[in-house]
């Protein structure tokens, strides 16, 4: 571990070699989001991806308990609402998650509920424990998971989506692995290594190349097929002029492994 700290008494930061942990450190409410908190992670997220040394981004919660259960309730329905502000916390966070240079990776620790799955679906990656579950039980205190709904749909079958949100029943982490929510599920004492080994290998690859083609594959998720062909041509003129792709091309035809320059979507001069 490199460096440890806090942006707040509810948000811990790690940085293990060349990944920046978030953890969500309120394990008594079951890791549960509220505004101030979702604050800190994203001002957390914005700047990890701002330093060049860091190539990857994990999203977690302390403990074995829950990743995230959600809003935190006792706030009543003043969670929901924003009087002064017509975005909310959570769509902020979204919004600069989109935005990002890096991946972000949930490492799901347990249970993983409402606005937990929220979290979960603006990872690129998601790494599950065994012992993890999945849930939308909103309905079942009078709301419905509205924000999920948006990021979610990206994911998932409309006939899964229906199934969490209608019935509020949990998932287990097979069952999210089969429907394609998460990545990966492991053992919980293998949890860990299986993030660590998922970011030694998105660090391997070009930091130029990740950070368009992870904004390709946002860009493109809402065009038709000929708009994302379009699209798709002129990035990869692009993506064709950085060193990064010099440097790759190069390595390939030495038989070496690349070096890469370190300033992703600097284009060739």
């Amino acid at each position: 571990m490199a460096a440890a700290g806090s942006t707040g008494p509810e948000v811990r930061i790690e940085q293990h070699d060349s990944a920046v942990w978030i953890w969500i450190d309120r394990e008594r409410r079951r890791n549960a989001l509220n505004d101030a908190v979702l604050t800190q992670i994203t001002a957390a997220a914005v700047r990890a991806a701002n330093d060049r040394s860091v190539r990857a981004i994990v999203l977690t919660g302390t403990g074995e308990r829950a990743f995230c259960a959600g809003a935190d309730l006792s706030a009543g329905p003043a969670v929901f609402t924003s009087p002064d502000d017509p975005t909310t916390a959570f769509g902020r966070l979204a919004r600069a998650a989109r935005g990002l240079r890096v991946p972000l990776i949930a490492r799901v620790n347990g249970a993983c509920v409402a606005g937990g799955m929220g979290l979960l679906a603006l990872c690129d990656l998601a790494v599950a424990g065994e012992h993890a579950t999945f849930s939308l039980p909103e309905a079942k205190v009078g709301v419905f998971p509205m924000q999920v709904l948006v990021y979610l749909r990206e994911l998932l079958h409309p006939r899964h989506i229906s199934q969490l949100c209608l019935t509020g029943e949990p998932i287990d982490a097979r069952t999210a692995l089969q429907i394609g929510l998460v990545n990966t599920v492991v053992p919980a004492t293998h949890l860990d290594g299986e993030v660590t080994a998922l970011v030694r290998k998105v660090s391997r690859l070009s930091p130029a190349a990740v950070q368009r083609g992870r904004y390709a594959i946002a860009a493109m998720q809402s065009m038709s097929f000929e708009a994302a062909l379009a699209f798709a041509e002129g990035q990869i003129a692009l993506a064709a002029t950085t060193a990064d792709a010099r440097e790759g091309l190069a390595a390939f035809a030495e038989h070496r492994a690349a070096r890469w320059p370190g300033s992703p979507g600097d284009a060739a001069t």
